[in-house]
């Protein structure tokens, strides 16, 4: 079965509406394919101590590190946002191929290299 762009955008608005978002009411939801087909989801996740709050991009991708995949290992994220910068690198560190964001009612298909330019790579660190 071959999963489309607008199937995940779809696995995304589903996921999104399980977010956890009371402070915001800004639902946002992420649906990973994995190159094995899996897809993985993840949702925002607020807390009343807001820099405590999660990205639906990073738990998705928490999740799908919890069960055991790497980076390299994703197609395609669609989220139902536009992602922060934070989760642009994270999306970069996870090497996913692509990724599809609504972003003022228009869909967006973006490498990551398109998306986060002159993202920092852990190379870059010093031994």
């Amino acid at each position: 079965m071959t999963v489309s762009d607008d199937d995940l955008l779809g696995l995304a608005d589903a996921a999104a509406a399980r977010a956890y978002a009371p402070y915001s009411r800004f639902h946002v939801g992420c649906a990973v394919l994995a190159r094995d087909g899996r897809v993985i989801e993840g949702v925002n996740v607020e807390n009343a101590s807001y820099p405590l709050g999660v990205c639906a991009e990073r738990a998705a991708f928490s999740r799908a590190v919890a069960e055991g995949y790497r980076p390299g290992d994703f197609v395609v994220a669609a989220i139902t946002a536009s992602p922060c910068g934070g989760c642009r690198q994270w999306l970069a560190e996870m090497a996913v191929e692509r990724v599809v964001f609504r972003n003022g009612g228009r869909v967006v298909t973006m490498t990551v290299d398109e998306l986060l330019p002159e993202q920092f790579e852990s190379t870059s660190l010093p031994e």
